[in-house]
Parts: structure tokens; sequence; C-alpha cells
């Protein structure tokens, strides 16, 4: 373990000065792991069957992109990857870094590479550089100049090229657990010497606020540390000391599209507690109420439908309440639209039928609608054939004609299939009258 002040330089400055005061190294510097098998979570990458594992073992280690949270271990695992491959290691950033950065990186790989030693350049923020910025690192990556490792907190398949993915293995890592960031404590209080001053459900509360950062993690512990208390804080006391961090939100962002399907994949699925669960960490996120409120009947008109017409009309009171009386009470109406909308009868009938109907209209292009039901206002069109044969419904039995109304070169498709459930039971036994009447009219 590193120790717990760096010592710096024995000799002070000129003539006999004091020399200055030595700084402790920040906690997660010190606890920084000295290898691969010291880091904490990651298994799924890490583990003997994991890529990375696999990769160390065969000796033959490729471009990598470490997609995932802040604080979970990426510049650690590129630094450590560096090392047991004997690579000389570079990092950059692409928020602080040009063209004319790369360019000196790129060269004195190429030295490096002259001289027998290769290079690994680690990336953080990767997704930052422009495309030709990324199209840059393709020639020195193929002559094995440089071996990147890109890290990234956005989703890979929207941010970078797809040259510079093609040439990597993207590799996925997790928030860690409350049971990982546990042992990152234990391996704390062993550096600090002593445990934290807090109950037990203090010390989850701590982790809790960590969200899955390990970093965080360990300023949070730094932070408590450095308090003069006496005995064992409580949840209630800890709150009061340190601020809750804000979860990690992008309202534009990949984690913005994973918690709203969350949300649509828990209405559909009719989890009211799962559905008001997500609706929730958006809105804690700094959601925008009026995007929910539209996703929310978005959810109504593709997943429930006919199986209920309650549910749209429902939506649209929840969303005009949301906008008379504002957040937080309209909020709270869009919250039982959710609640609503995930113990309704589910359908995607309609849906289906209109993805169908648009579809069959693409198909058939420009067939006309069959002559005799087209109005003809003029001699000539009647003449033509426009309106001959038309059975006015009303005029029939059942106020049903059975007519055919589909282009007349056209196969009479089945569009609409509704349900057993909820409302459209009701017009699946209407449909079925009227397929009954047609088939027997056209019959006759």
């Amino acid at each position: 373990m590193a120790d717990l002040f760096d010592t710096g330089p024995e000799s002070g400055p000129a003539g006999g000065a004091e020399p200055a005061p030595v700084r402790p190294r920040p906690l997660a510097d010190r606890l920084r792991p000295q290898s691969l098998a010291e880091v904490i979570g990651q298994e799924q990458i890490l583990g003997p069957d994991g890529p990375l594992g696999a990769m160390l073992a065969a000796g033959s280690l490729s471009s990598l992109i470490l997609w995932g949270p802040p604080g979970v271990g990426k510049t650690t695992i590129a630094r450590l990857l560096a090392a047991e491959s004997d690579l000389h290691f570079v990092q950059i950033s692409a928020i602080f870094s040009g063209v004319q950065d790369l360019k000196k990186v790129f060269e004195a790989a190429r030295i490096r590479r002259s001289n027998g030693q290769g290079t690994l350049l680690f990336v953080d923020e990767i997704h930052r550089f422009n495309k030709a910025q990324q199209d840059g690192f393709l020639p020195h990556m193929e002559d094995g100049t440089i071996l990147l490792i890109g890290a990234t907190t956005e989703n890979p398949s929207f941010e970078l090229n797809a040259a510079l993915l093609s040439r990597s293995q993207v590799l996925v890592l997790e928030r860690l657990s409350l049971a990982e960031l546990e042992r990152l404590t234990q391996r704390a209080e062993k550096e600090l010497g002593r445990p934290l001053p807090l109950t037990g459900e203090a010390r989850e509360a701590l982790l809790e606020m960590a969200d899955g950062d390990g970093r965080a993690a360990l300023n949070l512990i730094e932070q408590v540390m450095a308090w003069k208390v006496e005995g064992k804080l409580s949840p209630d006391q800890l709150a009061t000391r340190l601020m809750r961090r804000a979860a990690k939100y992008d309202k534009s962002g990949d984690e913005h599209y994973n918690l709203i399907s969350a949300l649509h994949k828990s209405v559909r699925g009719s989890d009211p507690d799962a559905a008001l669960y997500w609706y929730s960490r958006m809105l804690e996120g700094g959601e925008d109420p009026r995007y929910l409120a539209r996703r929310i009947t978005r959810m109504a008109v593709e997943d429930i439908g006919l199986a209920d017409p309650q549910a749209q009309t429902h939506c649209l009171h929840a969303w005009e309440t949301y906008e008379r009386l504002g957040s937080p009470e309209g909020e709270l109406a869009l919250a039982q639209a959710v609640i609503y909308l995930a113990l309704a009868p589910k359908s995607n009938a309609g849906y289906m039928a209109y993805k169908m109907a648009r579809q069959l209209a693409r198909k058939t292009g420009s067939a006309p609608p069959p002559k005799h039901i087209l109005n003809a206002p003029t001699g000539l069109m009647k003449e033509q054939g426009y309106g001959a044969g038309y059975a006015y419904d009303h005029d029939a039995e059942d106020a049903f004609s059975g007519q055919n109304y589909f282009p007349e070169d056209v196969k009479r498709p089945v569009m609409y299939s509704p349900v057993e459930r909820g409302f459209e039971r009701e017009l699946k036994k209407r449909l079925d009258y009227f397929t009954r009447l047609r088939l027997q009219r056209q019959g006759d």
C-alpha cells in the first residue's frame, strides 16, 4: 500500500529555508490498485473468462473502448494494462487536447516504437473528439504505432465513428454494487487505520450516496474521516453533514433514453410500482414533466389503444392538469396517469394495423379506388362508370352492404386483429359479425 504522505525531495530551498509542508495524497490516489487483481468490480471483463482476462492470458491485447459511468475504474484499468503488457502509458483527455497535441503524441509514439517500445494511448472522454479527430487515430492503430484505449460515459454506437469501432473491442464497465463499495470501504479503513464513525444504517446510507461511483465513495469516506465526532453517527446525523450526490442523468444523453425505455416497458409490462419508480427517477434527474406527459400519452396510443379508449383521454387530461397546476402538484396527475396505464388492458392491435396499412399503401402505389365508391358530379364521370353499383349501406339489411372498398387489383388483407382484452373484446365481436355478414353478402 502506498505511504500515507509523499516524502518529496530531502533538501529544502537554497538559503536553509524550511522545506514546504508535505501535503497528504487524496485517499483515492493512495488506494489506486497496483495490479488488475486488486481492482474491485468489473469481474465480467477482468475475470479469467472475461475478454481482458483472455487477452492477457494469450499475450495479445487489442485496442479497446471502455464504456461505463464515472468512477468505475476505466483509467486505472488502462494504466494497469499498460504495465502488464510492458507498454509505455500515455494519457490525454479529449476535452483539453487538440490536433497539435495528437500530432506530438503520435510522433513520440513513433520514435518510441523505433526504439522497440510500444505505446498504450489512453484517451479519456474520447467521444468528445469530432469525426476528423477520431479518424486521425486509424493509421497509427493500423501500423502498430499505438494501442488505443478510449474511455467514454456515452454510448459508443452513437458517439464514435464506425471505422474506429471496427478496429476496437467495446467493453462495458458497470456501476459498483453496494457489496463492492463495502469492500472498497474496508480497504479504505485499513489504509486509514480506523473504522468509519457510522452506525450500520449510516454506513449503508453513505454507500448509497456514492451511487455506484468508487471515486465518489472514497471522497465521501475521506470527508467523514476528517470529522471530529464522538461515537457513531446515525443516518440522520450523516444526512445533516453530507449532501446526497445528484443522480447521474443527462437529459440529452444515453441515460435519458435508458430511463424512458425502462418507464415505457414497465407500463407495457403492467407493473405500476416499477413504472412509478422510473417516472420518479426521471423527475429527480431534472427531466421536463412536459416531455414525460408526451411520452405517457404515446404509451396510451401504442400499447393500450382501443383496449381502453379512456387511457388516451386520461393522459391528455393529466397533461392539461399539469399545465394548469405546474410543478410539483401537477406531477401527481402525471403519476396517476402512469398508474392508470400500467393497470389498463394492453393491445397494440391498432398500432400494428396502422403499420400494415402504411406498408400496403406504399406497396400499392397509385391504385385507384373501385369506381362504385367514387362520386360522379358530372355526366362524363357517370359515363365512365363512377358511382355505378354503389350500395347505400343505410338501405341495406342491418345497414351493411358488404361491398368491397379496396382497389380492384388489391387482395383484401386482414390488418386489424383486436385482442380478447378490455374494450377490444367488444370490438372483436363487432368485427367478427361484419366479417360473417360480408362473406354472406358477397356470396349471395
